[in-house]
């Protein structure tokens, strides 16, 4: 009885239950549903303002730009006005001009027709006159008995000769004029240019030698078994001479920079009385460094001297190697320095760019620095370096024009040619092989003994001068000034040479007679002897 109570009881819980949870359910949906809707409701209303807001936004910007478009259209309707009243001020002015040009042509066709007349005219009279010259050359020729063929060619002959008389004696003097002012100019723009530059050379060779304190040195720079001179051969990559010299080692090698750098690391080795393998590469690496600084300082003090700037570091770096570069004993730094100052300066007298006529100057060598690496001319070095670097279309083109590789493009070119020619006949300035010397000479003299009418010729001064002498019974005084101008002219297109080439040619007639011999009975006269000399 008691079982059955309790489960019905709990059937009644388990249903009151079940109702309140279904009961609670039902209440929680339609809080969600209400809270849905209000949600939906808001979401509706903040999107029908947005849309609200976005169509105004979208009118507003409209208008905005509908307006622009209005102001844009009035103003292109304004410069198509203009440009419609300037079109009829064109036709008008058209208008005006072709009226001119037909009055004009108008003018010209009466010209003609009276030209025509003219013309008309002038042959008329062109006959007249042809008839009479045949007249009088008729007569002519009964009278003088030489037909006009004849009387022509003998005119001709006589016109001719005096013409070339006349052109000689011409041609010389204008030649001497222009000589004259030319050798004043251009010896007063040298001196201005030269007057400000002065430099100093140094004379070099393969050769470099060293003192050492004394002959027991030699050894200690041989080395057990020679180890101590290969490893600074190695080091150095320069040929050392140990030889009978007292107290001295010479080095040898082609390249000026490696044996500076032998000769520093070989006094310092002595210095500190200490050679072997290690010192040598320690001291060897400390004289590179050290000859590196001084090829960045020369370079360093020559563009501060000269005031060049913006200098490509690799052309300056080339440009302090120049220091340890010679040519036929010429210092190529110094040189260049010498160019540079004498192309300035006679750049300032013709009124040219100074700076860059500097520039050009010092750069006209440049190849020079690293030839002894790469291969090709200096020139054609030079000018991939420069060109590499970006340099001035007018120093490129020096460095070329100053060994005739190319045709000028500036004055400047021709005053870098000029400067580097001048640097190098500067006496002393450069050394000269004998074999070159005398092949110099021989070439000078057959090239004037190659002209028609030369007996001798002598070349003096060094070369610097060749007197010709020449068979008087060839050629005249008028054909001998013509002939030295030929001859320098023809020297200066075939052959290469420093400075200036005086040719002086010499024409001389010698006529004798005697005096018949003395006799008795004569009264004691006679002719004399007569010498004519020209």
């Amino acid at each position: 009885m008691n079982t059955l109570v309790l489960i019905g009881v709990c059937l009644i819980a388990a249903v009151f239950g079940m109702t309140v949870y279904h009961f609670i359910r039902y209440k929680h949906i339609r809080e969600t549903e209400t809270k849905a809707n209000e949600l939906l409701t808001e979401a509706k209303r903040k999107f029908e303002k947005m849309e609200r807001d976005a169509y105004l936004a979208a009118k507003e910007k409209l208008y905005q730009e509908k307006s622009q478009f209005i102001k844009q259209m009035k103003k292109k309707e304004d410069e198509f006005s203009s440009y419609e009243d300037r079109l009829r001020q064109k036709e008008k002015e058209l208008r005006r001009l072709g009226h001119k040009y037909q009055e004009k042509e108008w003018q010209i066709s009466k010209r003609e027709q009276e030209l025509i007349k003219w013309e008309r005219t002038i042959r008329e009279k062109e006959k007249e006159v042809d008839r009479l010259k045949e007249e009088q050359i008729a007569n002519m020729e009964k009278l003088s008995g030489l037909n006009k063929d004849e009387a022509k060619k003998m005119l001709m002959d006589m016109m001719v000769s005096q013409a070339r008389a006349d052109a000689a004696q011409i041609v010389v003097d204008i030649k001497r004029e222009a000589e004259e002012r030319a050798r004043w100019e251009a010896k007063e723009i040298m001196a201005f240019a030269i007057e400000r530059m002065a430099t100093e050379y140094t004379m070099e060779s393969t050769l470099i030698s060293v003192e050492l304190p004394n002959d027991d040195w030699k050894g200690i720079i041989i080395g057990r078994e020679g180890r101590n001179i290969k490893a600074f051969e190695a080091a150095t990559g320069v040929k050392v001479i140990v030889d009978d010299t007292p107290e001295t080692v010479v080095m040898s090698s082609f390249d000026p920079v490696k044996r500076e750098i032998a000769r520093i690391a070989m006094e310092r080795l002595i210095k500190i009385k200490n050679i072997n393998p290690k010192a040598i590469e320690t001291e060897v690496e400390k004289a590179t460094h050290e000859v590196e600084a001084s090829v960045k300082k020369a370079a360093e003090e020559t563009l501060q001297e000269l005031k060049i700037k913006n200098v490509h570091p690799e052309m300056r770096e080339n440009l302090g190697r120049l220091k340890y570069r010679t040519s036929y004993g010429q210092n190529i730094l110094q040189h260049a320095k010498e160019v540079a100052w004498l192309a300035g300066g006679m750049a300032a007298e013709l009124g040219l760019d100074v700076n860059l006529a500097k520039r050009a100057g010092l750069f006209h060598d440049i190849g020079k620095a690293v030839s002894g690496d790469s291969e090709g001319s200096h020139v054609s070095i030079g000018v991939e370096l420069a060109t590499r670097c970006a340099e001035h279309p007018v120093v490129i083109n020096s460095i070329l024009a100053h060994h005739e590789e190319a045709e000028p493009i500036s004055p400047i070119s021709v005053l870098v040619t000029a400067a580097d020619r001048i640097s190098g006949a500067r006496p002393g300035a450069r050394r000269e092989s004998l074999e070159a010397y005398a092949e110099r000479i021989r070439k000078l003299e057959d090239l004037a003994n190659s002209f028609e009418g030369v007996g001798k010729t002598y070349a003096l001064s060094a070369g610097r001068e060749i007197r010709v002498m020449i068979m008087p019974e060839k050629l005249s005084d008028a054909e001998t000034k013509l002939l030295a101008a030929d001859i320098a002219r023809k020297i200066k297109e075939t052959m290469e040479y420093p400075g200036q080439i005086k040719v002086t040619v010499i024409r001389q007639t010698v006529s004798n007679s005697f005096t018949d011999e003395f006799l008795p009975g004569q009264n004691g006269k006679k002719s004399e002897s007569a010498v004519t000399q020209g």
